[in-house]
C-alpha cells in the first residue's frame, strides 16, 4: 500500500510533469493544511488548469492521498536506508528516531503527522493509510530491536514507545521547544534499546 489511484493520462498539458506537480501540491498542503487549501491555490502552484487537475488527479482528496503517500514513501525509504547502512543497533535506531523526530519541514513539522492530526478523525481512508505507515515504521524498528536480542513482543512494545516519543518531538518542535531539550528527550529513550536482561532496560 505505497500509493493510491494512479494519475489519469487524459487532459495533461504539454510538458506536464506529474511528479513535479505532486511535489508542488504537497508543499501547499504542508504549508496551509488541507481544509484551508482551495483547488485554485493548488492549480496555481502546480501550473495546471482546473480541467487538467481533475483529469489527472481526480479530486482534491485524491490528490491529498497521493501527496501523503509520496511523502511517506520517501521518508520510509530513508529509514530503510538507515537500517541497511551497517550501523550497530543502537546507532541505527537513534538515527531513525532523529529522522522521524526532525522532518525535512523543520518547525513546519511532518506532512504526514499534520494531515493525520487535521483529518484522520473524520477521514477513514487517510486514517487507514496512517495506520499502515505507522505499522511499517514500527515493524522496521522492531526488527532492529529483535536483532539486538530483545524478545519479539517486547521489541514491538519498545518500538511503539520510541516512535511515540519521536512523534511527540515533532509536535514539541512545532511548538517552539529548544532543540537541546528535544535532543535530551530523545536521549532519554536509550534504555529502551538495551537487551531485556540488561540493567539499563529495567
Amino acid at each position: 500500500m505505497s500509493s493510491t489511484t494512479p494519475l489519469h493520462q487524459a487532459g495533461r498539458p504539454r510538458g506536464f510533469e506529474p511528479e513535479a506537480a505532486l511535489r508542488a501540491a504537497l508543499a501547499v498542503f504542508w504549508r496551509q493544511g488541507y481544509r484551508a487549501t482551495s483547488v485554485d491555490e493548488l492549480t496555481a502552484a502546480m501550473g495546471i488548469r482546473r480541467s487538467s487537475f481533475y483529469a489527472c488527479f481526480g479530486t482534491k482528496h485524491a490528490l491529498l492521498m497521493q501527496s501523503v503517500a509520496h511523502y511517506a514513501d520517501h521518508v520510509f525509504a530513508d529509514l530503510q536506508a538507515i537500517a541497511a547502512s551497517g550501523l550497530d543497533h543502537d546507532a541505527a535506531i537513534a538515527a531513525i528516531l532523529d529522522r522521524v523526530a526532525e522532518p525535512e519541514g523543520g518547525v513546519q513539522g511532518c506532512l504526514f503527522i499534520s494531515m493525520i492530526s487535521e483529518l484522520a478523525p473524520d477521514d477513514a481512508e487517510l486514517a487507514a493509510y496512517g495506520r499502515f505507515h505507522i505499522a511499517r515504521v514500527g515493524d522496521l524498528v522492531t526488527s532492529i530491536l529483535i536483532a539486538a536480542r530483545i524478545p519479539p513482543a517486547e521489541a514491538a512494545t519498545r518500538a511503539g514507545a520510541l516512535l511515540a516519543c519521536a512523534v511527540g518531538a515533532i509536535m514539541l518542535r512545532k511548538a517552539g521547544l529548544p532543540p537541546a531539550q528535544i535532543a535530551a528527550l530523545l536521549a532519554a529513550t536509550r534504555p529502551l534499546l538495551a537487551p531485556a536482561n540488561h540493567p539499563s532496560a529495567l
